[in-house]
């Protein structure tokens, strides 16, 4: 057996990565994320994540009013060295327009999404609502598979803490003014 030798554009710079980095490093795989300085590499979707996806990109592209905008797997730039890729992002509408554009900054940012998988338990549930809230992003949803049928954890940014606050949880439907007006049937994943 041959150990493919290890690439010298992995080997992290005195103090880690910088957000940059993730636009000049070469060969990087798809959806890679820089999270407090470390390249974070994801692993295969599985069939529950991409269709959750799916299912809140289309239902948000609804709902959203002519101020914003959907999207998916853009990273967004929080801070020198964290660069995370939300699952879903709905954006203010003048933050997009530039088909070259490889990241949004939080202040582009209403609402983001993470689909919680086995391997991004910890980075989705923990991590990344603290960095997001620091960021002072004011929407997190966590989307989590209970029996194939997404459970949506809603969260609202405390602007006096700086954390994120539980406001909901949605199984079979999913109601809600902020950061507009919506109503989404979580049930429509069986039908994709």
């Amino acid at each position: 057996m041959t150990v493919e030798p290890f690439p010298q554009w992995l080997r992290p710079p005195p103090g880690g990565f910088v957000a940059e980095d993730l636009d000049r490093l070469p060969d990087l795989p798809p959806h890679t994320e820089l999270i407090d300085g470390s390249l974070v590499f994801v692993s295969p979707q599985a069939e529950f994540h991409m269709l959750a996806i799916s299912l809140l990109e289309n239902a948000l592209r609804r709902w959203a009013p002519e101020s914003m905008r959907v999207r998916r797997e853009m990273t967004v730039t929080l801070g020198r060295d964290q660069r995370p890729e939300p699952d879903v992002l709905v954006l203010r509408a003048d933050a997009v327009g530039d088909p070259q554009r490889t990241f949004f900054t939080a202040e582009d940012v209403l609402l983001v999404i993470e689909v919680v998988s086995p391997e991004s338990r910890t980075r989705d549930r923990e991590r990344k609502p603290q960095l997001y809230a620091r960021a002072g992003i004011a929407h997190f949803w966590r989307v989590e598979n209970a029996d194939g049928r997404p459970v949506v954890y809603v969260y609202e940014r405390d602007p006096a803490t700086s954390v994120y606050a539980l406001t909901g949880i949605h199984h079979d439907r999913l109601e809600s003014s902020v950061p507009f007006a919506m109503e989404i049937d979580l049930t429509g994943i069986d039908r994709l």
